[in-house]
């Protein structure tokens, strides 16, 4: 279990100063550790990353401010108060001006340490919470991005619901474009490892020769140009969830070493000799199929099976076609916050028609270029890309893809629900924006339980 108290790293050449610091540091329940000059404690950290530290401003070899700028360029995060005689405060000043938290001058109180210390341990878990509260924001904003009623997409939200508070590895599978990240996250940030760490790895943008030390890490001097330790990506996930997105990119090499990690628990950095305990739960995804792969002799078997133990499968847009509405409407509040930008009826169609072989992400672009070239009211076919506009050529020669009476209701109610909320229910301009008669529009109020039906229209103003 990962040990979440405070790291706080006492540094001066005074013994009894250090055992001092470090009792009062235990009393708040901190990870004490020490070093008796700035050189010990800079190689400490290639193995350990302190929370907050403490050193004295004089002392051999190294100064506490020479330190102090040495420590912020390999940990600007880290939080350091320096401890100083009555006579240095205008060095403690200039320390604060380079990053320091804060001073305290020696001889000092307990309480007056202990109040510091507490202040330090207090920023450095706002900072951790706000840093947290940012990426859960990031994920739940892209969680909105799996929006839709479509039978498909509800399938896998409702396998979200079930594996999010498991430790099963999953295997997402699905073309490019569909939202296979987006699954991944949904499955960490909506369950029980939500404040822990989710880490996401593009398996086929690795360079080849440096896959091993970048998912397990490597030792200074492993090679050249490790000029520090440096922990791999599993390490850094451990305790969370690891997401390795295109697994079916791997060399077989590096497959069969990422099988021992699965089977085994355990890295062993390039350069030591000794292996380091991980504990992660995977969630691999691809565009590949593996079964063939395997088969094929390009995916390792054992560890396709090691991974496979529950698959989701993202559907391709063209499979769920009556969710393009709510997901264009989703996308021009993102890109036109507060405009209410009309889709035409003929630009809607040809977005239907159209296969997008790029799925959400083209779909996404395609809004995006449009707010940006078209005009801030209106979404018409010009505002299309080229591809799409060449739908409607095709439609002329062949028969439009085949939707069915429910999904074409779908896609009515979901169009008008989005007018009638921009319009804040005012049904004459509703009615306009539709393009149909009063009577019709009170007909599909009524069938889709839209507003209430029964309000008479008010005038536009």
């Amino acid at each position: 279990m990962e040990d979440l108290r405070i790291r706080f790293l006492i540094v001066d050449d005074d013994r009894s100063i250090r055992r001092l610091c470090a009792t009062i540091g235990q009393s708040l329940d901190f990870q004490c550790s020490e070093a008796d000059n700035g050189e010990v404690a800079l190689a400490m950290l290639e193995a350990d990353s302190p929370d907050i530290v403490l050193a004295d401003l004089m002392m051999p070899n190294m100064s506490g401010l020479d330190f102090l700028e040495q420590l912020k360029k390999i940990l600007p995060r880290t939080e350091i108060a320096i401890m100083t005689g009555h006579g240095s405060i205008e060095a403690a000043v200039r320390a604060m001006r380079m990053g320091a938290y804060d001073f305290i001058t020696k001889p000092f109180r307990i309480e007056e340490l202990k109040l510091l210390l507490q202040r330090m341990e207090e920023k450095v878990r706002l900072v951790a919470e706000n840093q947290f509260l940012r990426e859960r924001v990031s994920a739940d904003t892209a969680l909105h991005g799996i929006i839709g009623s479509s039978a498909k997409i509800q399938d896998v939200l409702r396998m979200v619901g079930r594996l999010k508070d498991t430790r099963t590895p999953v295997l997402i599978t699905g073309e490019s474009g569909t939202g296979k990240e987006l699954i991944a996250r949904a499955i960490h940030y909506r369950g029980a490892f939500a404040k822990r760490p989710f880490v996401a790895v593009d398996c086929g943008s690795l360079v080849p020769t440096l896959i091993e030390s970048e998912l397990f890490g490597y030792e200074k001097g492993a090679f050249t140009g490790a000029v520090r330790s440096k922990e791999g990506l599993f390490q850094a996930a451990n305790g969370g969830t690891i997401f390795l997105d295109e697994i079916g990119e791997l060399p077989l090499e590096m497959q069969a070493k990422l099988l021992r990690v699965l089977q085994e628990k355990e890295v062993r950095p390039v350069g030591r000799t000794d292996k380091v305990k991980v504990d992660v739960r995977v969630i691999a995804a691809t565009n590949r199929d593996l079964e063939t792969e395997y088969r094929d002799g390009r995916f390792r078997k054992d560890l396709f099976f090691r991974l496979n133990v529950v698959s989701v499968h993202v559907p391709a847009l063209r499979e769920r076609r009556t969710d393009i509405p709510t997901l264009v409407h989703y996308f021009l509040d993102r890109y036109a916050p507060g405009q209410a930008v009309q889709v035409s009826s003929d630009a809607m169609k040809l977005m239907l028609e159209y296969d997008w072989p790029g799925n959400v992400r083209e779909l996404e672009n395609c809004v995006e270029r449009a707010v940006a070239l078209g005009s801030d009211q209106f979404l018409g076919i010009e505002d299309l890309p080229p591809a799409i506009r060449a739908v409607q050529g095709d439609l002329m020669m062949s028969s439009p893809t085949s939707l069915t009476n429910s999904d074409l209701e779908e896609i009515e109610r979901v169009t008008i629900l989005r007018v009638f909320e921009q319009v804040h229910g005012d049904k004459v301009k509703a009615q306009k924006i539709l393009g149909i008669s009063r009577a019709t529009l009170y007909r599909k109020l009524k069938r889709y339980k839209i507003g209430d039906d029964d309000a008479p229209l008010k005038p536009a103003v």
